[in-house]
């Protein structure tokens, strides 16, 4: 057996909710890739354990309180044994340079966490959206910023870039994107309304994502940032490049941010906050572990 046949020393971690939709695409994508998988679910009503477990992954329960709360249990509680951790969503895919960027960095072993570039599919097309990404961290030394929504691994030690990249098909259809984006964009108005914790600290002269969530701390809820959201992604992400299909990417990413001031203006007039918009979770399933 040749070195790229046996698994890479590392243990990818998943979370998930009612994502039968994306189990076996994930799983096959990583087959015979890591040394070990979790998935850490949210109590599901579809296929998602019943995939996931017919591959082999270690799977458990717990409530969902967070994204970052969920991804600090994962962490610090899970049972890893392999010497390094990888955070993948079930809607994202390696590519095989990747694969490979990533088994040659854990060889070497040069850094004490490795940061990724995720490229953005949408309706079934690529677009030249790509976001820097820490995923990959050395076991037990990586926490997570405690927030709704937008949750941001924090490593210390030396960090590094690898080449590849990390393919997001960001829902398999417009219906799901939606329902998905209304609950994001009421996570969101609730940070907002609660003056609540953001994922990392705001600095106009930090790192990218510092710089990110000052101008979001600062912008997010005027009324003309989501005219100033499309002109940012047509004109600088130059999403005008998929044609068509890029500028509906655009224009929904708008709609997305009015969504979010409208729905914390609401909240301010109601006086109240919404009820949780995440779909109800089902029962425990016996089959696999329970935490708290």
């Amino acid at each position: 057996m040749s070195q790229s046949d046996t698994p890479v020393p590392i243990a990818v971690v998943m979370i998930s909710l009612n994502e039968a939709h994306n189990m076996e695409d994930v799983l096959a994508n990583i087959a015979g890739f890591a040394q070990e998988i979790f998935l850490i679910d949210s109590y599901s009503t579809d296929a998602t354990i019943d995939i996931a477990l017919k591959h082999g992954v270690k799977v458990v329960q717990r409530k969902f309180r967070g994204f970052g709360d969920q991804w600090n249990f994962a962490a610090t509680a899970l049972p890893i044994t392999a010497p390094w951790t990888m955070k993948l969503d079930p809607d994202e895919r390696l590519t095989d340079a990747l694969k490979q960027a990533i088994r040659s960095a854990i060889a070497n072993a040069t850094a004490d966490g490795y940061i990724v570039r995720r490229r953005l599919w949408f309706m079934g097309k690529s677009l030249p959206v790509r976001q820097d990404l820490l995923r990959i961290w050395r076991s037990g030394a990586c926490r997570f910023s405690d927030v709704l929504v937008n949750e941001h691994p924090i490593v210390a030690g030396r960090i590094e870039r690898l080449d590849g990249t990390l393919e997001h098909h960001d829902s398999p259809n417009l219906d799901h994107w939606f329902a998905k984006q209304n609950s994001y964009s009421t996570a969101e108005a609730l940070i907002a309304r609660r003056g609540a914790r953001l994922s990392t600290e705001p600095k106009l002269f930090g790192n990218a994502l510092q710089r990110r969530t000052w101008l979001k701390a600062r912008l997010l809820y005027f009324p003309l940032t989501p005219a100033a959201v499309f002109l940012y992604y047509i004109i600088v992400s130059g999403v005008w490049r998929a044609g068509r299909v890029g500028i509906i990417w655009a224009l929904l990413r708008r709609d997305v941010h009015r969504m979010i001031i409208y729905k914390r203006r609401e909240m301010d007039l109601l006086g109240h906050d919404y009820p949780p918009a995440r779909p109800q979770p089902g029962p425990p399933d016996p089959r696999v572990p329970q935490y708290e």
